[in-house]
């Protein structure tokens, strides 16, 4: 949680956020006034990330990859290229300072943000998924084609409903833009894509735009975000809990079998400082339409996408589900609606409120 936070917040440009007492209190829930004198709790997991990422890029098959350290006396990450690369570029042309996170273009950021994240959650030592993670994940790991995993694309205003839509893009610079992904929705690409490698499920990315009918029936599928990813509105659609949008006004997630209750709501005309939780529909279905089983991580707002991402990634959480779950859960169509409590400009850990099993 601490490297996620303080990556997100070097990412964002919101290093004033990367302060001992801040992130004690933003993290680890401590009160404003506490003792970080009597309470280092920021420190000592700062130190056991530091040695997490050190054994991670010691290990074979991650030379290549962009590194991340986080300095000792400063919780501010750092990233640069790995030492094989900056060797080659130090011999053609004279030395400069590894780069800075403010200069990476947004598709470095992603790609930083999906290094860090597989490292962070899937090379503990010592750490491996227990059983309900397996349970959940084993008809998508049995299947013999690659996982499709469809990604929403970054929401504009055109993207609005009774907007119109914009012509296609006629240059390269608008082009490049046009394929923008949200922050969320890429960490929660990180996250699922990092669990995919640590079982050798081969997989390949598309974005919703590109991803066509026939690709979806090739295999497994897993869709990130809901509102902008079409995909996951037209397959979840025909489910039990569903998302509804009131033109710009109000996001909410529906249940079929109490269709006037929207307790799941966010009122989209507020400014994100006054939003508070944020609901977001996992599931786990046999799609009738494609025949192939699909996977979503969708919420009202990136902080429920971020929040499912983490739900389907984490064995803790995933446990909860037998709480709720028949004894064959994993055989069968599942749905699940969680909450997450907003910590600042992130997620909080996500609870169930709610499921579907079939």
């Amino acid at each position: 949680m601490l490297l996620r936070y303080v990556t997100e917040c070097a990412l964002g440009g919101r290093v004033d956020h990367l302060k001992e007492r801040t992130l004690g209190v933003e993290v680890f829930h401590r009160a404003p006034d506490y003792d970080t004198n009597l309470d280092p709790v920021v420190r000592t997991t700062a130190v056991e990330i530091r040695k997490r990422i050190a054994q991670y890029f010691q290990e074979p098959g991650h030379e290549s990859e962009l590194r991340i350290c986080v300095p000792a006396g400063s919780y501010l990450p750092e990233f640069r290229m790995p030492p094989e690369k900056v060797g080659d570029r130090l011999a053609a042309e004279p030395a400069h300072p590894a780069p800075s996170i403010r200069k990476f273009p947004a598709i470095a950021a992603v790609a930083v943000s999906i290094t860090l994240l597989a490292a962070v959650f899937w090379a503990k030592p010592g750490t491996s998924p227990n059983a309900a993670l397996d349970r959940f994940w084993s008809p998508v790991w049995s299947s013999p084609m690659p996982v499709l995993v469809v990604i929403g694309k970054a929401t504009r205003a055109e993207d609005t409903p009774g907007v119109a839509t914009k012509a296609a893009p006629s240059s390269v610079l608008e082009l490049m833009r046009e394929e923008g992904v949200a922050f969320a929705d890429a960490t929660t690409l990180a996250r699922l894509t990092g669990l995919m490698m640590t079982k050798g499920k081969p997989f390949h990315i598309r974005r919703y735009t590109s991803a066509k009918f026939d690709d979806l029936r090739d295999g497994p599928v897993i869709l990130i975000g809901a509102f902008n990813n079409n995909w996951t509105l037209k397959l979840n659609g025909q489910l039990r809990f569903r998302f509804e949008r009131e033109s710009q006004r109000a996001s909410w997630i529906s249940d079929q079998n109490n269709p006037a209750q929207r307790q799941w709501l966010i009122n989209m005309e507020l400014p994100y400082s006054s939003v508070k939780e944020d609901f977001a529909i996992i599931s786990r279905v046999l799609d009738p339409t494609t025949g192939r089983l699909v996977v979503t991580a969708a919420g009202l707002s990136k902080y429920g996408t971020a929040a499912a991402g983490e739900f389907l990634t984490d064995p803790q959480y995933l446990k909860e589900i037998t709480a709720h779950a028949p004894k064959d859960w994993d055989r069968g169509n599942i749905q699940i609606v969680i909450s997450t409590r907003l910590m600042g400009e992130s997620s909080g850990p996500p609870e169930i409120v709610a499921t579907n099993f079939w």
